[in-house]
């Protein structure tokens, strides 16, 4: 026996019983994070975005602005401003590729090393602690579907 297609009428009303739900938990974390970004200004002046910036580039020898703007989810518009002042805080460095002139990495300077190193979390203390203490199985879970949920708003236009 075949199996019946559902309408999408039918699909969008089941989801439309999880939507409210699903905007108040995005809500909270989205409030969470507005505090936990005001608690990281105060440290350096930088924005949690920022930070997320100059930590990619301490985990990485070097890395092209393409590629960067890919790992922390930014337009190459935006992540190019941010990039300026960074730089011009000596946070970071530009440098022109030897074999391909055309090419320009990325580098994380000694001061924006010693930032990185003293940083805050980029999570609220809060919730390292409290996921800490969550099993591996359940981090791994709520990882999992944070990212899935991350996933389906779409790709980066």
């Amino acid at each position: 026996m075949p199996v019946k297609k559902v309408s999408s009428e039918i699909e969008l009303s089941s989801v439309s019983a999880f939507e409210l739900p699903l905007f108040q938990a995005l809500r909270r974390l989205q409030q969470a994070g507005e505090v936990h970004a005001k608690r990281v200004s105060k440290f350096g002046g930088l924005t949690p975005v920022q930070l997320l910036i100059l930590q990619v580039l301490a985990g990485e020898r070097r890395l092209t602005a393409s590629d960067l703007s890919g790992r922390v989810s930014l337009t190459a518009a935006t992540l190019s401003g941010m990039l300026d002042r960074l730089e011009e805080r000596g946070l970071l460095q530009r440098q022109r590729d030897d074999q391909d002139r055309r090419k320009q990495w990325l580098l994380l300077s000694e001061p924006g090393l010693a930032l990185v190193q003293q940083a805050p979390s980029l999570l609220p203390p809060e919730f390292v602690e409290r996921f800490a203490g969550l099993d591996e199985w359940e981090r791994h879970s709520l990882t999992a579907a944070l990212l899935r949920a991350a996933q389906l708003c779409g790709e980066m236009e």
